[in-house]
């Protein structure tokens, strides 16, 4: 892993027309944009379409890329628009949202639970899991993109708000709000 090239550096190289140097770009974030993607779109051929076409314009929009934010932070936005875009121009609703497994396992601190893994204390923890998700599935998109981005994708405030194009105030604000709805939701259970 030591001789990893940098995104800085292999965005360069794609700007002085290495074609090599994106695919590497794209095996690096394939699976983490796959995810994002279809958290917006549920079917799972139109995700990888979606997925794909992101790349497309990545690629193409490249030349223009300044590096002014991180090329994932960049990236990460791309993608969500074409996500975005994908559900207006098939009249869908921008998502419901639904999280994955592990996605809500993270975000209960369900490692804890699981040291004393009976039954009773596996039905709370799925319990807990199904809670987190349906309380995030509830929150308002903009608390909803803010609280993922900064959980379940480990973004920083600064990249948060380059994706969400608003402050970082702004940003902090809402990961609180998010946060509260949530543990509003748990505490009935940790009772």
């Amino acid at each position: 892993m030591g001789n990893k090239i940098s995104d800085e550096e292999l965005v360069r190289r794609v700007q002085s027309g290495d074609k090599a140097a994106f695919d590497a770009l794209v095996r690096k974030y394939q699976h983490k944009i796959v995810n994002l993607v279809s958290r917006y779109v549920r079917e799972p051929s139109m995700s990888l379409d979606v997925t794909q076409e992101a790349f497309i314009k990545a690629y193409r929009g490249l030349a223009n890329f300044r590096g002014e934010s991180a090329f994932y932070t960049w990236l990460y936005r791309i993608a969500i628009n074409t996500a975005k875009n994908y559900l207006v121009s098939n009249s869908r609703r921008t998502p419901d949202y639904e999280i994955d497994v592990q996605d809500a396992e993270q975000l209960a601190g369900e490692s804890a639970l699981k040291e004393y893994a009976t039954p009773e204390r596996e039905l709370l923890t799925e319990e807990i899991q199904n809670t987190v998700a349906g309380a995030i599935a509830d929150l308002p998109e903009d608390l909803r993109v803010a609280i993922t981005l900064r959980e379940l994708e480990g973004m920083s405030y600064e990249e948060i708000a380059q994706t969400m194009g608003c402050p970082i105030g702004t940003v902090r604000s809402r990961i609180f709000r998010a946060r509260e709805a949530i543990d509003r939701t748990l505490r009935p259970l940790l009772d």
